[in-house]
């Protein structure tokens, strides 16, 4: 029984969660932490580009403080970029989760080292409230942790305590979206503008 349990929840975790990592090109910047990537080699059936949401970060929307200069940084530094990308899940919307490297550097890191995007883990709380595709995430990581080495592999290419540092550091010298003295989190955000107008 425990190793038909251990088979399912592997089972389960290979379905949800593709530790794959693609060399492409990113073609379009929609915001300050989602792309279009496209591929060099397709899967057989596949699109020939993914929508893809940085995984670890939450950038301000569009239309937010700071949203404009997230996008226009991301745009700036991965716009018809090579660059290689990790798949770590599919959000609820059907977006690949993942992690993007150019030159070498790690672009999730990158836009919370200079203050355009929250680290993944200071959302954690609000994401589960508000957020279904940091639900997914969320849902996907604690399901693969318990069934995949490849997943578990890829996770440790993105360090929750370094991001955190990051973010900290970001606040301490006020870059970017700290310069505010209470930036408003952008699934706050987005809440509030889901609300209904009464």
């Amino acid at each position: 029984m425990r190793a038909l349990l251990a088979l399912w929840l592997l089972f389960a975790a290979s379905g949800t969660v593709c530790a794959d990592t693609l060399h492409g090109v990113v073609i379009v910047v929609i915001d300050g932490d989602t792309v279009l990537f496209k591929p060099d080699h397709y899967p057989p059936g596949s699109r020939t580009f993914l929508k893809v949401r940085l995984a670890d970060i939450d950038a301000p929307e569009t239309g937010q403080p700071f949203g404009e200069a997230a996008t226009e940084a991301l745009k700036a530094r991965v716009l018809k970029q090579r660059a290689q990308l990790e798949i770590v899940a599919t959000d609820a919307y059907g977006r690949k989760l993942g992690h993007l490297t150019v030159d070498a550097r790690s672009v999730n890191a990158d836009m919370v080292r200079r203050g355009l995007a929250w680290a993944y883990d200071s959302t954690r709380a609000s994401a589960r409230s508000g957020s279904e595709s940091f639900r997914a995430y969320d849902s996907t990581r604690a399901s693969a942790r318990s069934g995949s080495e490849s997943f578990r592999a890829s996770a440790r290419g993105m360090d929750r305590h370094a991001m955190r540092a990051l973010q900290r550091e970001a606040q301490d010298e006020r870059i970017g979206l700290w310069q505010d003295a209470a930036p408003t989190p952008p699934w706050e955000w987005r809440k509030a503008r889901a609300a209904p107008a009464y």
